[in-house]
């Protein structure tokens, strides 16, 4: 060969790139390395365990996407001569490969843990993991419960997880209720988880989801044969499972690990053979030749996991579990020290705060204890003025009850001479009712005598009348003869008497009429004098009583004396005069008429 074209082919193999670039993502970061070109996958997975310092490698591997299809990437194999995307940088996804059994007891770093939290956290949202309602609830208040922390009702307020993916979108359409009914139904467990720590909430997610019918299977769609009808494989740490295609909760048929002596394939014909060999074996068939590597790989992985669960831990494994539990123990006490220091806080800041207020408070009631002093000092001038004016009204009125003393003094001499007043007009009215019983007892005389008169009067005036007639009888016969010769006819119902009898006749109704008319004229002159100065002496009487009433009224209403005595004075006397006095108008004009 020439030297020269040797030459120009080692400039060209020393021209060719010695690393490649790779970006792997995991659950929670993004990370790029520098891989050399001899790199095996080995190297590369350690390389990302280190820079995360995960040491529970066995439960992890990175994902990757080739056609429609996930593969992992082998670790005994170079990463360049596996069927990785030709891309720069070449992305991986470092996932969780194998699930454990039971979290609390094969989980021990607390990234481990974290990681997991993630992934199952990611299924769960993403639908690859059924939850029913209230469970994604409740393991919604543990996830929040990791990210914020204990509940405080003054930092997180109505709205605090708006921004946050905490339910599948399966869940949120299940039911017609508002993101605000949700977050309070999520509060209310999430407030009930005070006290816990991130990586007991993630490990107490873990512990729910761990029970969910679909927790860390692989599916995979599979025939039973070449021209049958499509079934549903699942892979997980408990074994193998056959389920319907329209299900992927309840499996018709289970292979657990324990129970299966082999399994093979043969191009795109997968053979499980059971350890009891009465037990058909099972056959199935896989679309792609790739996905039946896929299957026998995690079915390798998981049965590994699955003895090594039943065998003592490794040194290794051990030695994590100590370091692990003393540093849970060493973070217990420190979370105990951080919940005194924060107790301490709190109640310092709450004696802060009492003391503040205190503070307030005595200032508030100094402020008001001032504004009281300027009050009183304001209510004190105001009392001294008031004084002083009281001062002067008393005074005053010590002079006005000084003058109504002495205007009492002189209504009492008043009043006394009122009493003397009085009793002189009481006997006055004795004696005026004395004097009207005496009228009336003349005037019922007077009356008896008027009567008397008065049937003497049409006695005589019928003794007159018998004696005229008995004249005329008389004239009649004893002079029948001179009365026919001698005298005219008669023109009157009277015959002409005898001069004798004339004058005897003329006599004594003359004589007796006129004494009789002259007496009743002068008793009635003397009864309408007695009765005229009666009634002048009553009118003044009644006029003095009046008076005296008035006066005592008018005391009375000043010294509230002697208002009863008044009407005891007044009314019995005054109405027995004004009777008497209509008795005396009624008398006279009966002597009037008369």
């Amino acid at each position: 060969m020439d030297p020269e074209l040797k030459m120009s082919i080692l400039g060209l193999k020393k021209k060719q790139p010695k690393t490649f670039k790779v970006k792997v993502i995991t659950m929670d970061a993004e990370m790029e390395f520098s891989c050399e070109v001899k790199w095996k996958g080995k190297d590369l997975f350690d390389l990302v365990c280190r820079t995360i310092g995960l040491r529970e490698t066995w439960f992890f591997g990175l994902r990757y996407k080739v056609k429609d299809t996930n593969a992992w990437l082998k670790t005994e194999k170079r990463v360049l001569d596996q069927d990785v995307p030709k891309d720069s940088p070449i992305t991986f996804h470092f996932l969780a490969k194998f699930f454990p059994e039971k979290v609390e007891e094969e989980l021990v770093q607390e990234i481990t843990q974290h990681l997991f939290f993630l992934q199952v956290k990611k299924q769960i949202l993403d639908e690859e993991i059924f939850c029913s309602p209230e469970a994604s609830v409740l393991l919604a208040s543990y996830a929040v419960q990791a990210k914020y922390g204990d509940y405080d009702p003054n930092f997180h307020k109505p709205g605090f997880l708006a921004q946050d993916e905490l339910l599948p979108k399966r869940v949120l359409m299940q039911y017609q209720m508002t993101p605000d009914m949700w977050e309070e139904k999520i509060t209310a467990w999430y407030a009930e988880h005070r006290g816990i720590a991130r990586d007991e909430a993630e490990m107490e997610y873990l512990k729910i989801a761990q029970d969910l019918e679909m927790y860390g299977v692989s599916y995979f769609s599979i025939t039973q044969n070449k021209r049958d009808t499509e079934l549903q494989l699942g892979v997980d740490a408990q074994g193998l499972h056959i389920y319907s295609p329209n299900s992927k909760l309840t499996p018709n048929n289970s292979f657990p690990w324990s129970g299966i002596r082999n399994i093979s394939y043969s191009e795109k014909e997968f053979t499980i053979k059971p350890l009891d060999k009465k037990k058909d074996v099972f056959k199935f068939y896989s679309s792609q030749l790739r996905v039946n590597k896929l299957i026998l790989q995690l079915c390798i992985g998981n049965h590994d996991l699955f003895m090594r669960r039943r065998k003592v831990d490794s040194i290794e494994v051990q030695q994590m579990k100590a370091l692990a539990k003393e540093e849970k123990a060493r973070k217990k006490m420190e979370r105990q020290v951080l919940a005194r220091e924060k107790q301490m806080r709190e109640e310092a800041e709450r004696a802060k705060e009492e003391m503040e207020r205190r503070l307030f408070q005595l200032q508030d009631e100094a402020r008001m204890a001032n504004e009281a002093l300027l009050r009183s000092e304001e209510t004190a001038d105001l009392l001294a003025e008031k004084a002083q004016i009281a001062e002067e009204e008393a005074k005053l009125l010590a002079h006005k009850a000084a003058d109504a003393e002495q205007e009492r003094q002189r209504l009492e001499v008043t009043a006394l001479k009122t009493k003397e007043e009085k009793r002189l007009m009481e006997q006055k009215m004795r004696e005026a009712e004395q004097l009207a019983v005496k009228l009336v007892e003349q005037s019922e005389r007077r009356l008896k005598e008027a009567d008397h008169l008065k049937q003497d009067l049409t006695e005589a005036k019928d003794a007159e009348r018998r004696a005229k007639q008995k004249l005329v009888e008389i004239t009649k016969t004893t002079y029948p003869v001179i009365a026919s010769y001698s005298a005219p006819p008669a023109t009157t119902d009277y015959p002409e008497a005898s001069p004798e009898t004339a004058s005897l006749r003329m006599d004594f109704k003359d004589s007796d009429m006129k004494r009789l008319s002259m007496e009743i004229e002068r008793e009635r002159l003397e009864y309408m004098e007695k009765s005229k100065h009666l009634q002048d002496q009553l009118k003044e009487l009644k006029g003095e009583i009046e008076s005296l009433k008035l006066e005592e009224q008018q005391q009375a209403g000043l010294f509230g004396l002697y208002p009863q005595q008044t009407r005891a004075y007044s009314e019995p006397h005054y109405i027995p005069h004004s009777n008497r006095n209509s008795a005396y108008m009624t008398q006279m004009a009966y002597f009037e008429e008369v």
